[in-house]
Order: structure tokens, then sequence, then C-alpha cells
């Protein structure tokens, strides 16, 4: 007996000994791994970078900027459908374990032993997979494995399940550039978490393990495969029910990848605008990871309008200088033409062209085939589009078909209206131009268009292109005439202008458009019929340093240089400046500052910038008490005398009454402009305006030439304004401009400026005065024949080189 009692307490001796040293080594091994370890209390406060989406005015989504796209989803949001599919694919006993699952560890240990070691089978936890995604590196290493479960366990005991869950779902990475379960649910299905299918759920709880082994499109078939388990797990695990998951494993995979493009909308001048914009304002960190909400100013329709009307008028310009030729030309012979097709880069914002190759000419006419459509793996559609060219797609050429095209041609065409395969064939115009129209009360930029395409060129013209905007700067020097004494009659002389520039050089010396002088007109003549030499006039007789001071307040320079020249429009400003100018005539002479965007929100929705910064006093209060409602108050600064501001419009109107842009009178609604041609007529510009919408156009070229000798911009670019007026304005009322109060509406002779007499007739228009202005009651013409004027010798600084605009 004794005997044993030794023997058992040798044993336990022993036992207690290597328990001890056991223990020892735990807790040292303990120490050794966990004192460096990450702090996984900063999880508690974690953003993980979101992407940042732009929305239209009409709430459309237009682009989406992210170096992961990631929409962050709380627990509480997650559809219980959602969090089983996960749970059975990757942690079926995630509630019920303490941050490592032993069961788990045996049953990978087990499985791992009877392939051999060829097949590894993980063991981690949920909790792990967290730990090491934000915590640790990827690097199979037992060291990692042992930090990773002292880091799980040390969550356990600070986080609920729900939050470890919550970050595990938004964080992992599901394939396709998709991180967390809301960015792939809409990425790959084109629907919300909580839309997801059974068998949609138990592809994407599939895909955490290795997304590329199973891609939807490459693995197709081992992708179907891990599904159907995840969807037996479902079932085992009692997520769903048997019947549900054997229909849900007969479905097939159902992904289609959303591609969100400003193209879409040819937005992507705007799109890229904005991208600048919040780049600027906050960083590109900001940009790319804050999970900003930007709801733009873009108006879609108004965006596609405006494209359409630029694109039409930069065709008309570029056709009427005839055919240049084939895109390019591939070899046809021992290839499937499709095929060879598809390597052709093309444009995707210039819907409705399509890019063709030209397969066979005969009997006037040519068989085309279309670029094949890409499918959503990439690969080249198998459907093959064919149509015919006829006499009538090459009519503008001035050739036969023929003539035009050859087997082997990539050109572009576009579909006729009414004729079913039927093309009309197209160029890529080599002028180019830009297209603004803005709000003139709130300076929101409803439509912007920098160009003929922007996967053509990302240079945009509207706000990056500094150009001379010619005559159309006129309206600022006799906004600063009006708010200093004239009046829309005051008398100026058109004769000729000659500035001595000193012994050595040669005496400038400007001119007409039409090389003629009229006399002694008015004002409003002056404008409507863009007359360089009373505006030369009138700059020196106002001042350039007054000018200057007023193109300083519309915003159309920073600093301009108080030249004569300048008053004709050769100084450089972009078509988005000019565009807010004139909207300060449409409203009032308040200030505006253009902006493509009305309201920015964080990641939580709280709003870190609005466009509209009016206050409203009292717009708060709990209750009404019987007061007067509260009223914004409007803080804009004031640049123009509001009746000046409504004699000016008074005067664009007659522009396109009587003046230099007439054509654009066929929309029959209210419209005030200016048009404006550089010298050479390198640039061609329009500027007006409804009593609701300003918008402004620019055509010319890149590196500027010349768009022709007897080229103006009444001849191109105010089509491309009544064009887009047309569409714009078209179930709009025909709303007269607003007269505020102080202005006298007198009858006046349009031709001398005098008051009218009480059985006038013909030439009789309606002028706005000022309070205790009104017409001159006699007129004297001047006869200029022979006329020679010699400006003041201090003149001589402030002139400039060349003549800057011309009509």
């Amino acid at each position: 007996m004794r005997f044993v009692l030794r023997f058992f307490g040798f044993l336990f001796s022993i036992g207690a000994i290597f328990f001890l040293i056991g223990a020892a080594g735990l807790a040292y091994g303990y120490w050794m791994f966990s004192k460096d370890l990450p702090d996984h209390a900063q999880l508690a406060n974690y953003e993980p970078p979101v992407m940042t989406r732009v929305h239209a005015a009409d709430g459309s989504l237009i682009a989406e900027y992210a170096r992961e796209r990631r929409l962050y989803v709380p627990i509480q949001a997650v559809p219980k459908l959602v969090i089983g599919g996960f749970l059975s694919a990757e942690d079926k006993n995630f509630y019920k374990h303490a941050g490592i699952d032993p069961e788990g560890i045996v049953r990978a240990i087990v499985a791992n032993f009877r392939s051999g070691g060829k097949r590894e089978q993980g063991a981690s936890t949920i909790t792990q997979q967290v730990a090491k995604n934000f915590l640790l590196n990827n690097e199979r290493t037992y060291e990692r494995k042992i930090r990773e479960a002292l880091i799980a366990l040390r969550m356990e005991s600070t986080f609920s399940k729900d939050k470890i869950l919550e970050l595990y779902l938004n964080e992992i990475y599901l394939g396709l550039g998709n991180y967390g379960i809301a960015a792939a649910a809409l990425n790959y299905f084109g629907k919300s978490v909580h839309e997801l299918s059974i068998a949609e759920v138990a592809y994407m709880a599939a895909l955490p393990k290795a997304p590329n082994n199973y891609h939807p499109f490459r693995q197709r078939q081992a992708a179907l495969d891990r599904r159907n388990w995840v969807i037996d797990r479902m079932v085992d695990n009692g997520y769903i029910k048997r019947e549900a998951g054997d229909a849900a494993k007969k479905e097939p995979l159902n992904v289609n990848p959303r591609v969100i493009s400003p193209n879409s909308i040819a937005s992507g001048y705007f799109a890229e605008g904005v991208r600048r914009d919040i780049a600027e304002r906050y960083g590109e960190q900001k940009l790319y990871e804050g999970g900003l909400l930007i709801r733009a100013t873009l108006d879609p329709q108004m965006q596609a309008m405006a494209r359409k009307a630029l694109v039409d008028g930069l065709v008309r310009f570029d056709q009427a200088r005839g055919w240049r030729g084939a895109q390019q030309k591939i070899d046809l012979a021992g290839r499937e033409w499709g095929l060879a097709l598809a390597e052709v880069p093309s444009l995707g914002d210039v819907q409705p062209w399509r890019m063709a190759v030209v397969l066979d000419v005969s009997g006037g006419r040519a068989r085309i085939g279309l670029q094949p459509k890409k499918e959503a793996s990439g690969q080249v559609a198998r459907d093959r589009e064919t149509g015919f060219i006829t006499a009538d797609g090459v009519k503008w050429t001035r050739r036969t078909v023929d003539k035009a095209l050859s087997p082997g041609d990539v050109v572009y065409v576009e579909p006729m209206e009414g004729k079913d395969d039927q093309f009309r064939l197209r160029q890529i115009p080599e002028i180019s131009g830009a297209i603004v129209a803005m709000d003139p009360y709130t300076g929101r930029v409803h439509a912007m268009v920098g160009g003929f395409s922007f996967d053509q060129s990302e240079f945009n013209r509207a706000s990056q292109a500094m150009r001379q905007p010619g005559s159309s700067f006129k309206p600022i020097v006799y906004s600063t005439a009006l708010d200093k004494g004239y009046t829309p009659s005051s008398q100026i002389l058109d004769a000729p202008f000659v500035l001595d520039m000193g012994p050595g050089q040669a005496a400038w010396a400007p001119s007409n458009y039409d090389g003629k002088s009229a006399g002694l007109r008015t004002l409003r003549y002056g404008i409507e019929h863009s007359k360089n030499l009373m505006t030369v006039r009138l700059a020196n007789e106002i001042g350039m340093p007054a000018v200057a001071e007023y193109a300083r307040r519309f915003g159309v320079y920073d600093d301009m240089l108080p030249l004569l020249s300048m008053s004709l429009g050769a100084g450089e400003t972009t078509v988005m400046r000019m565009t807010a100018a004139y909207s300060m005539f449409a409203n009032g002479g308040r200030r505006i500052k253009p902006t493509l965007i009305d309201r920015i929100q964080d990641r939580n929705g709280r709003t870190i910038y609005r466009h509209d910064d009016r206050k409203c006093i009292g717009c708060d209060a709990a209750q009404w008490d019987g007061s007067a409602a509260p009223k914004l108050t409007d803080s804009r600064e004031q640049v123009l005398d509001p009746l000046t501001a409504y004699q000016m419009t008074s005067i664009l109107e007659g522009v396109v009454q009587r003046g230099t842009a007439q054509s654009v009178k066929v929309v029959g609604k209210p419209l005030a402009g200016k048009t404006g041609t550089t010298n050479d007529a390198k640039d061609v510009w329009f500027v007006g305006f409804s009593p609701d919408l300003a918008v402004g156009v620019f055509l010319g070229y890149d590196k500027p030439q010349s768009l022709g000798n007897a080229a103006t911009a009444g001849q191109y670019a105010a089509p491309v304004f009544r064009d887009f007026m047309q569409m714009a304005l078209k179930d709009k009322p025909a709303t007269p401009f607003r007269v505020p109060a102080g202005i006298k509406l007198i009858r006046v002779n349009a031709s001398t400026g005098t008051r009218a007499g009480p059985g006038e007739g013909g030439g009789v228009i309606v002028e706005a005065f000022k309070p205790g202005t009104g017409p001159p009651e006699t007129y004297v013409p001047v006869d200029v024949d022979g006329f020679q004027a010699e400006a003041p010798p201090e003149a001589r600084r402030a002139v400039g080189a060349g003549i800057g605009g011309l009509y």
C-alpha cells in the first residue's frame, strides 16, 4: 500500500513539475508575443475608407471616387439572411466562442492531416480575421497566428460580437475592387443588401476565402460550386429551408457588374470639375476615402441638351470644310471583322455616334459593321450589327460613297432618323468649344460641356481655357458708362479714332467690322451693331481705370490692364466667368459665384458645405407667434445699380431683335445677349440669358487660328445658343424681363435716341431711363467723311497692342 502511495505521489510531483514548467513556458510565450501587440482599442474609433459619391440635382448618381469601393453599413441595418450566409461560410460558432474556436481548430487539423498537407484548411474565426485585416499583416507564420489569436481574445473582452461582425462585414475584400457587403451588393447585382436573394447572399459569402478563385466570369464553375456549398451550410445551420436552398442552387450567378460613368449622361467635364473642386477643398485623401456625399447642381436633361447643341455647332463648322478621311484603316483579310474592330479604341461619350468599319462598297452604298459591345466579363459580344451608308449619308462630303469610303476604313457613323439600317458618315471635329448654362440668381451651373468629347481630351474649355472674349466684353464698358450718368440714348461719335504712339511707332487705329463709320449714334446702337470705334471712344471718355474696376467687379478679369484695346475684349478670360458676368445683368446687378456643388455631407450625414449661405433669422422658431414670416437675408454684393442692370438687359435684348444676333429671334422667348468675334476671327462667342437662365458659348481651335475671313459669332456661336435655348425653354412660358422700380419707359426714335412724337410710327422703341434722365430732344448728325479724330497724348499709355474684339 505504501508503495502505491509513493508511486502516485511521484507521478503527482512529476505532473506538478511539468505543469509549472508548462505554465512558465506559456506565461513566457504570452509575454513574448503580447509585449508589442497593436492596440486593439483603436478599432473603437475606426473609420474605414469609404467612397465619395456625386449625385446630380435630380438625385441620379453620376460619379464615384474611391481607392477602395466601400459603403459603410451599420450592423443594425444588415439583414439576418446576409449575416447567416457569412457566418455559415466563415464562422458558424461566432456567437458562441471567445475569439478562437477550438472545434474549428480540431476540424482544420484533421482535414489538413487527411489531405497530407496538400490542401490546407484554415481555422481563423471572424474575430481573428478582423485582427489580421486591421492590425496585422498576411504573412503565413505560426508567430502571426499566435499574435492574431491573442488580439482576438482581447477584442472579445473589449467589443461586442455585433461590433466585431460590423467591422468584418464592412472591411472584407469581396473581389472586383469591392470592399464590404454594401458595395459588393451594389456593384455585383445592382441591389442594396436588403434586396439580395439567397443565391446572391451565398455567392458574396463565398468570396472572402479567395475572391480570384471564385471570379464570376473566369472561374464560373468554381464560383457556382462554392456558392452552392455555402447554401448547403446555410440549410444545415437553419438559416434557410431545404426547399429554398435547393431552388437557390438552380439559379445562375446573375452577376452583372455595375459601371458608373459620367459618360452615361455626357457629364465627364462636369464630374471632373466636381472632383477637382473637392480635391482642392479637402485634399485627395478626403476625396477618395472620406465617404463624402455630394449633391451637384447638374441637370441631366439640360446637360444632354447643352452637349447636343454644342456638338451640332462644332459639326456644322467642321463639315463645311469637307471630309478628311477615315479615322484609320484595318486589314480585314483572314480575320473576323468584329474582333478586329473591337481592338480599335473608340470614344465612349459621343452617343449616338458609333464606330464602324466599311466591309464593302458597291451599288452606290457601303456596307458597314458596327463596333461590337463588350459583355460584363470584358469579352467581346458575339452579336454583330451591320448597316449601310447611302448617298444621303455622305451628302455633306460632296463626294459619292465610293469616292469617300473603301473597305477597311474605320469611321464614326450616326443612325439616320426614320431609316432602319441606314447611317450618316461622321468625323471628329478639329475645332473645339464650350458651353455653360447657369442659374443667374444663384450661380448654380445646370450644364457644362468643355469640348467635343471628354474621352478625347480632358481639357475643359469652359473653365480652363483662357481666350479673348472679343466684343462680348463690350457690355462691361457700356455698363460702366450707364452707371456714370450716360443713358441708352446718349450719343457717341462713330468715327475714325487714331492714336499717335510716338516717334518710330505706328499709330493705333481701330476700325469697325464693316470698315464704315455711322456718325453720331446712341449707346444702344453701339452695342446692337457692335461698333468698335464707338466703344473705344466711350472707354476713352469714361477712363479705362473705371472700366478695369467694373471688369474686376463682374469677375471677368482679376486685374485688367487699363489699356484701350482691352475695351474691345483683347484680354483673356473663361466661358464660366463671362456667363457669370452676364448673369449679373439678369439678376439686378448682384454678384454671384458659379458653383458645381449645392451641398456636401460627410460620412455621417452632417452638412459640411452649402453653396447657399444666406441666413434665415427666425426660421428655427418652435412655433409661430403671429409675426411676419421670416425672410432670407441676401448678403451678396451689389456690383451694379439695379436700374443700370435693366438698361443693359434692354439693350442686349435689342442685339437679338435688331443687331448682330438676330438668328436667335426664332426661339420666340425674351432673350438678351451679345456676340463676340476676336481679331482674325480666332474665337467666336455668344453670351446671353433669359430671365432665369444664363448661357455662354465659345468656339475656337485649341491652338488659336482663324476660323475664316468672313467668320463671325453670329454665324457660328449664336446658333449654338439658339439651339440650346429652343430645347431648354421649349415648355417654359415667354416670361418678360423684370423691370425694377424706378425705371421710366419712354418711346424714342431708335435711330436718333430722341423722344418720339405723338404720331411717330416706324423706328420707335421703348427705352429705359433712370429717374431724372430722359432722351435728348434734338439730334445733330455729323458728317464723318474724311473725319480724323486724334486721341489726347495721355491716351497713349492706355492702348496696348492689337484691336481686340471685332463683331
